[in-house]
């Protein structure tokens, strides 16, 4: 850091300032600032005032002051806070307001508060949220397209030619500064610090006399950690960003922050430490922690599914505990949360599911299902949303697909079910649903395959084939993922979510557990025999094959609609499309009269 600098930044920023005043700002003795000011005189940078007490900056020190001129700001919005759920289920972390006012429009008041203009947001989840920031404060937004399966070094990475050459602020949109931190000139590189005492998880600074950060080590007790905003010189960026490139482009690096990179090179680099005051920068942890500060969250978020659940349990806003976000659905969205010392799950229909999901016909299944014991505990079930809270089952898992004892208990399960002989009035009509789904993705726009028409011709002779067998219709769950089995410590095997069930083959919901599997052809015939108790008979092996084959197709077109509603699955779209094609080929290779050759 160039304290030269700073006494002529302090001073031209506060001409007022009296030598204890600029040693209170640049955290230095009063002796040190006297000789920095004797020497910035000498160097012609400073004058004394006419009563011989104060100090104004002089044409020279203006001129030398000027290499520090902030170019502007680059703040991070990408990610999707998912310690905030459910606010962030509808809103971006750094949109949440604040006493009132949006965080990231805090910090941009802020910066233009000194004149920097030059603002750029990087988005990724919820970008449209942020679109209106471009009209109100006149910033620039830039998408990270690997905000979904990546940290901030991706979107430091992406911004990387907006820091080259530049000196930059690099902010988090969603960090509240008390007080306005920021300067026209910055005298060279620093990371915000704050003092944490008793033990912390933070990232720990260690530094020299002169300020230098030497070390950066995660954890810590009575410590100095990395905390709030950075500033990016020139120099620095010059030196780092090579870096930033080099970790990037290093597989393993998906899930680090920038901050891991600049952790692993810090004694190549030179950063300072910048420390604030307490009270001065607050990153909020999670929703407890902005309850805490903003007593608004505690009575009143302005969130549909809190709202919801606070009506339910009869219970004020403040009296639901220890939320967390649940790994999110391909359908929906989940957090769990505490009530009263126990935990539930509230789910939360994803975008545009009400026009895949007949929420009327999925309570039916679970009025028809409830005596089994078989579903999860629902306390609440919203048949025109789909808003959803059951019970959580502590100390249960999953079922694991590589785990064929799992899967043994998975497909007696099923078949035991299957075996009720229940029924409800409305079916899975896989035709039906294909042609839905193709319709949406139309309609929408969906981007379909270049050999699509070839492929829906190869579904319709499956399809055709599949009613002339006249094949047996019972109550079937469909959406049979591995993830809807539940193990709980008594043994007890669940099978939750039943939101696609209806009538249907009942080797649908074994094609379909193999597809969501990912299972091989190979894998797929033994859980069939395990589902079966027994060697197939050709039918059945063509039905399940055909099963997949649909079902892949089914969710591809599934895939492609949720696309063109701005809902990304990465790969998952060609594997399903990939299914559909390859167990048509599957089929016709069997030779066994079910496909005309």
């Amino acid at each position: 850091m160039d304290r030269i600098g700073l006494i002529c930044r302090t001073i031209r920023e506060h001409p007022e300032s009296t030598q204890r005043d600029l040693a209170a700002e640049m955290n230095l003795s009063v002796g040190s600032v006297n000789s920095y000011i004797k020497e910035a005189i000498a160097l012609g940078y400073l004058e004394t005032g006419s009563d011989k007490h104060g100090y104004s900056l002089t044409e020279s020190g203006q001129i030398y002051l000027d290499q520090y001129r902030v170019d502007g700001a680059l703040i991070l919005a990408a990610g999707f806070g998912s310690r905030f759920v459910p606010l962030t289920f509808e809103t971006p972390k750094g949109l949440l307001e604040v006493f009132g006012e949006r965080m990231v429009e805090r910090q941009i008041r802020q910066l233009h508060e000194v004149g920097i203009s030059d603002i750029t947001v990087v988005v990724g989840y919820l970008k449209e949220k942020f679109e209106y920031l471009t009209d109100k404060y006149g910033v620039k937004l830039l998408y990270n397209p690997e905000y979904s399966h990546k940290n901030t070094i991706a979107t430091v990475y992406h911004a990387r030619e907006l820091l080259r050459g530049r000196n930059m602020y690099v902010l988090a949109s969603d960090n509240w500064m008390r007080n306005n931190l920021y300067h026209a000139w910055e005298c060279g590189s620093w990371y915000a610090s704050s003092y944490m005492k008793g033990e912390t998880s933070e990232w720990v600074l260690t530094y020299n006399k002169k300020g230098r950060i030497t070390d950066v080590t995660v954890g810590g007790r009575d410590a100095w950690v990395m905390y709030g905003p950075a500033f990016f010189s020139r120099a620095f960026s010059e030196r780092f960003l090579p870096m930033i490139e080099e970790s990037y482009q290093t597989p393993g690096t998906e899930q680090f922050y920038w901050e891991t990179v600049l952790m692993h090179h810090i004694d190549e680099l030179e950063i300072d430490i910048n420390r604030q005051p307490a009270r001065q920068i607050y990153e909020f942890e999670n929703l407890e922690e902005l309850r805490e500060f903003d007593p608004r969250y505690q009575k009143h978020s302005d969130n549909q599914a809190l709202e919801l659940v606070a009506q339910v349990f009869q219970i004020p806003e403040a009296d639901i505990h220890d939320i967390r976000c649940l790994k999110s659905g391909m359908t929906n969205q989940s957090f769990l949360f505490q009530v009263g010392g126990k935990h539930y799950i509230c789910r939360i229909p994803g975008k545009g599911t009400s026009l895949l999901i007949n929420r009327r016909q999925e309570a039916a299944v679970y009025d028809v299902i409830r005596p089994l014991g078989l579903a999860e505990q629902i306390l609440y079930l919203d048949q025109e949303t789909g808003y959803k809270i059951s019970e959580y089952y502590e100390g249960s898992r999953n079922a694991d697909a590589a785990n064929w004892d799992d899967m043994a208990k998975c497909m007696s399960t099923l078949h035991r079910f299957h075996d009720t002989a229940l029924t409800v009035k409305h079916r899975f009509d896989i035709r039906e649903r294909i042609d839905f789904y193709e319709n949406l993705c139309m309609a929408h726009h969906g981007t379909l395959f270049e050999d699509y028409h070839m492929v829906r011709g190869w579904m319709n002779e499956l399809m055709d084939r599949m009613d002339e067998l006249h094949r047996p219709q019972v109550l079937s769950h469909i959406d049979s993922n591995v993830d809807n089995f539940l193990f709980l410590p008594d043994g007890t095997v669940k099978l939750i979510d039943w939101e696609y069930s209806g009538m249907c083959d009942p080797l649908m919901d074994i094609g379909m557990c193999a597809i969501y599997s990912y299972y091989t052809e190979a894998d797929a015939d033994h859980l069939l025999r395990l589902y079966l108790g027994r060697e197939p008979e050709a039918e059945e092996t063509f039905v399940t094959y055909a099963c997949m084959a649909l079902g892949g197709f089914l969710w591809s077109l599934w895939a492609v609609y949720k696309s063109a509603l701005g809902v990304e699955f990465g790969d998952y779209t060609l594997i399903m499309y990939r299914y559909a094609k390859t167990y048509y080929r599957k089929i016709r290779s069997l030779s066994n009269g079910y496909i005309r050759q």
